[in-house]
């Protein structure tokens, strides 16, 4: 079209040089007559001016004044021919640049249609009524005829395959398809857009199609690759969670009865192989945890479960659990948590657990002297929770800091290397923090010592905000006299945060001077300054110090009574709780948190002993929860299968004498836990009786199955190994009705 129009804009513009060339011709011939008539006739006039009469000389006169004014009209024809001298210029240089225009858009078009020849797509035109209207070298090819024989006819190319249509914003239809070709099926996509011609009542379809056969097979290529990958992920998952079981099924029994067999009476040699025994199944069972906790977060699994809990609690529970090993290697384990941050708060207990756990675990491992804390405060953001794990261990080299959070690396590496493990709890830790939204990074001095910093936001969940109310009057002031820089420092900041004037000093004899030189309402002495000296300092205390309390760990506690008696008025035990401290400061204690039940579990929790069914079908592990329960004060009912499980709990509800509690196993050949479960349920409704609690026992631990053990009317889940404290829980919330029975 554009083209068209350079064309029509020339043809017009010489049209109209041609008539002002003429114009401008005829004008001035029509000049030069008059010019020559006009001299011809001054000769005549001279002539006759000499030889005619005086009439004669009028005549000549009056036709000499015409024949001026006849000359001065031919004036404006001279201007008027000068215009159009210009003005044919003008149109001469309009076509030169017309003419420029019209060959730099022919020479765009071959561009153009080069360009688009060469991207290979498939270009069809075709009008109102379906014929084609245009069709470029692809089409041609595509369709194998040539374009001639293709233009104006209603030639469609072969469909095998339809695909679905969908239609853009600017009304541009796209769809795939399959066609049938002379090399074989290709797949085209499409895009089909309407436009209009010069004819305003014509309107035409253009498809630009594009030959996609190569994406297609290629991304059936990686569906398939994707669905084996998803299969052997499956079987993978299978894989683990069989091995899972069938390592944990064995591994139950050497724990569960290597505690039994160390609450019978042992020769100290006997005593030192069962600790050993523990040690190794503990060893064991981590290494198991690790590596299914590992294989879940590969397979995407790790679902956060966001609720309540008690953040203090966590991380005090946390430090406990690892206290023992602390203890061993002679250090010490410490935890300050800010009294700024909220009691209760949002989150995945569970997982900040484990962890935590893992830090704290890494840090005691790798420390030989001095000890570890866990200082838990407020963030700069809202909510943000900063946690800080930090040890005066053998540090980390700056080399393997940048991998350290990567799969089965570790700082201490080589064949040389001192410390064991698989090197997966950093990076499990590091990719649960993520998933967490949060960050975890380290900062280490080789030989001084490492520093882990978790960020991690968790939401206020109550409005209150202060753990305990502690009413200290004022000018309180508290002596700590301790030999580490671990646990007394962290004492000292809580105190002082309590309004109480607080001093630390590790030598014994400077704290005896301190004692002297002023007066102390309290004096706190950690054991770790020697038990004859701290009997020494309390004995140089005045009778006006009111609080003497002594530090002890858990194997101090033997000491006690001579410390006592010696003048200590109150005991605390390491790792300290701040719930504990508060209590010896007169503080106003929250309610219990339920995060504290295993740890706080009482051995003599019922008045009566429940009678329960255990339906287990390895016999090591059965002998192991009849021992376990039978130490506990109850009466068990073994049975080892599902079917008889069924039989017996119809049995008993028959003779009056239903059970309190049914201990179940998941896996149990012929009718297994799941079935066995449905059918007591199905046995229930069709009586009055009250629902019986059923436990499940498994060694399979993923969410999925606890939520299949749920739907088939369980009402809790128990792991394997089998956790003496867990178990003493599990009886815990059997229903007092049915204890009081």
């Amino acid at each position: 079209m554009r083209h068209a129009t350079c064309i029509r804009g020339i043809t017009s513009a010489r049209t109209a040089l041609g008539r002002f060339a003429i114009s401008a011709t005829v004008r001035v011939a029509l000049a030069v007559v008059a010019l020559t008539t006009i001299l011809t006739y001054l000769i005549f006039v001279l002539q006759a001016a000499k030889a005619a009469s005086e009439t004669m000389l009028l005549i000549a006169i009056a036709t000499t004044a015409l024949t001026a004014a006849a000359c001065g009209a031919l004036a404006p024809l001279v201007r008027s021919n000068r215009r159009l001298r210009q003005e044919i210029t003008r149109r001469e240089g309009r076509i030169e640049a017309l003419s420029d225009r019209l060959w730099e858009l022919r020479e765009a078009e071959e561009r153009t249609k080069g360009l688009l020849e060469a991207q290979g797509d498939v270009i069809v035109r075709r009008g109102g009524d379906g014929r084609i209207a245009y069709v470029n070298d692809a089409f041609c090819a595509l369709a194998g005829h040539s374009r001639d024989s293709l233009i104006g006819k209603t030639y469609t190319l072969t469909v095998l395959e339809q695909g679905a249509t969908s239609v853009v914003a600017d009304g541009t239809r796209a769809f795939d398809q399959k066609i049938a070709t002379q090399d074989g099926p290709r797949w085209i996509s499409w895009h089909e857009v309407s436009i209009r011609t010069d004819a305003a009542s014509d309107q035409q379809t253009q498809s630009v199609g594009r030959d996609i056969t190569d994406r297609v097979r290629a991304e059936r290529v990686l569906a398939e690759a994707r669905d084996q990958a998803d299969a052997a992920n499956r079987a993978k998952s299978r894989f683990l969670a069989i091995v899972s079981h069938e390592i944990r099924t064995p591994l139950n029994g050497i724990l569960g009865l290597a505690d039994l067999l160390r609450d019978t009476r042992l020769t100290p040699e006997q005593e030192s192989y069962v600790k050993a025994v523990r040690a190794s199944g503990d060893a064991l069972f981590s290494l198991i945890e690790e590596i299914l906790d590992f294989s879940k977060i590969e397979a995407g699994k790790l679902d956060l479960n966001i609720q309540p809990f008690a953040l203090e609690a966590l991380v005090e529970s946390a430090v406990e659990l690892l206290s023992p090993r602390a203890q061993a290697k002679a250090i010490d384990i410490a935890s300050y948590i800010d009294d700024r941050l909220p009691r209760m708060v949002l989150g995945d207990a569970t997982r900040l657990r484990q962890v935590l756990l893992n830090l704290a675990g890494n840090a005691v491992k790798f420390t030989e002297r001095g000890g570890v804390t866990l200082i838990v405060e407020p963030g700069a953001a809202s909510d943000e929770v900063i946690i800080q794990v930090r040890d005066t261990g053998i540090g980390i080299d700056p080399g393997a800091r940048e991998r350290i959070f990567s799969e089965f690396v570790q700082g201490d590496e080589g064949a040389a290397r001192k410390f064991g493990g698989t090197g997966l709890g950093l990076a499990i830790s590091k990719r649960i923090v993520d998933h967490m939204g949060g960050r975890l990074w380290l900062e280490s001095v080789p030989g001084a010592g490492t520093s882990f910093t978790l960020s991690v936001t968790l939401p206020r969940a109550e409005t209150a905000n202060i753990n305990y109310e502690v009413a200290v009057s004022a000018g309180s002031s508290a002596l700590i006299i301790a030999a580490d820089d671990i646990v007394a420092p962290l004492i000292a900041r809580r105190l002082t945060r309590w309004g109480v004037e607080t001093q630390v000093v590790s030598d014994p004899q400077q704290g005896l001077n301190e004692i002297s030189k002023r007066h102390w309402e309290t004096v706190i002495v950690d054991c770790n300054v020697g038990t004859a000296n701290a009997i020494a300092i309390v004995q140089h205390c005045p009778a006006a110090i009111g609080r003497r309390i002594v530090l002890l760990t858990p194997q101090e506690r033997s000491d006690l009574a001579k410390l006592t008696a010696a003048g200590f008025s109150d005991y605390l035990i390491k790792p300290v709780r701040a719930e504990s401290l508060a209590a010896r400061f007169g503080a106003q204690s929250p309610d219990r948190d339920p995060f504290l039940a295993v740890r706080d579990a009482d051995t003599s929790h019922t008045t009566k002993s429940l009678a329960i069914l255990v339906a287990e079908d390895n016999e090591i592990n059965a002998l192991l929860a009849r021992a376990l329960l039978a130490r506990l004060g109850h009466a068990p009912t073994i049975v080892g299968g599902g079917e008889e499980a069924v039989a017996a709990f119809r049995a008993a509800r028959d003779a009056g004498r239903a059970f309190d509690l049914i201990l179940m196993d998941v896996q149990m050949p012929g009718v297994d836990g799941l079935a066995a479960a449905r059918r007591i349920r199905a046995l229930e409704s069709t009586s009055e009786c009250k629902p019986t609690r059923i436990v499940a026992l498994t060694a399979n631990v993923s969410v999925e199955d606890r939520e299949t053990c749920l739907a088939a009317g369980m009402n809790g889940f128990l792991t394997k190994p089998l956790d003496r404290e867990r178990l003493i829980e599990a009886l815990n919330l059997v229903p007092k009705s049915a204890i009081a029975a």
